[in-house]
């Protein structure tokens, strides 16, 4: 039987159906559905694997205020801009307060990996690197509106955030409330961000050619997200190839 995320347009749908049309493609794609990200929940990666998915996930954390950069390029608005430049000080954070890339880094930092190294991104997965570059990619030549609606996973986020902290807490020792300080603020960031995201792109998107372009987008966006954990899970669970040059957990860890 064929998904809603998958039924082709025809007509364009109401603004109700296209959100429910997006939000399918969460409960179809989401990366929370990967096989990595359960076993991960379950308790039941070493924490060298744990460790090679820190380090290469901060390749991604990594981009989206350049991302997010990207979209507020392409805006004339005065008003979108003030309100997206947000997720930029959330991730950069501002003088006096940390940001999610800085709070990524110490969740690394506290699974036993250099921070430093970490920020090089010299140890990361070449597939990681080329998947979050896609990301950037589709952002760049994709329009206003679209690129938008890439960011629509956020709608996804506060479920998966909500499953993996209380998990990681309960079945990880050495992992305690401070190397999870990345994630809290999400839990309301996350949320904001992908209602006003969410109401721009239904007031966009009334034609079949427009809802198919952010149907699209969001599609692409989860199998970039999906891509990276496929790498990890080929590299660090089984068959375990770890590419040259990428990150070789100790063999204790």
């Amino acid at each position: 039987m064929q998904s809603l995320a998958e039924t082709p347009f025809t007509d364009a749908l109401s603004a109700d159906q296209l959100e429910d049309r997006l939000r399918a493609i969460g409960d179809e794609r989401y990366h929370i559905h990967h096989p990595f990200h359960k076993l991960m929940n379950a308790g039941e990666l070493t924490k060298g694997q744990m460790q090679a998915w820190a380090l290469n996930r901060y390749c991604y954390q990594a981009i989206i205020p350049k991302k997010d950069a990207i979209i507020l390029s392409k805006s004339d608005d005065p008003e979108f801009r003030r309100e997206w430049r947000k997720r930029i000080i959330d991730h950069d954070g501002e003088e006096g307060a940390r940001g999610g890339m800085a709070k990524w880094l110490q969740l690394a930092e506290s699974l036993g990996l250099d921070k430093d190294v970490v920020a090089s991104k010299r140890l990361a997965m070449p597939a990681t690197k080329f998947a979050v570059n896609a990301y950037v990619d589709l952002v760049a030549n994709a329009p206003l509106m679209v690129a938008v609606a890439s960011s629509l996973t956020e709608l996804f986020s506060p479920v998966a955030i909500s499953e993996r902290v209380p998990a990681m807490l309960k079945r990880y020792d050495y992992i305690n409330e401070d190397t999870l300080a990345y994630f809290k603020p999400r839990l309301h960031q996350a949320p904001r961000d992908a209602e006003f995201a969410l109401a721009l792109v239904k007031n966009w998107a009334t034609t079949a050619e427009r809802q198919e372009a952010v149907v699209g987008a969001l599609i692409e966006k989860c199998d970039i997200l999906w891509a990276q954990l496929d790498a990890l899970y080929h590299a660090y669970v089984t068959p375990g190839h770890i590419p040259p040059g990428a990150f070789v957990p100790e063999p204790q860890a």
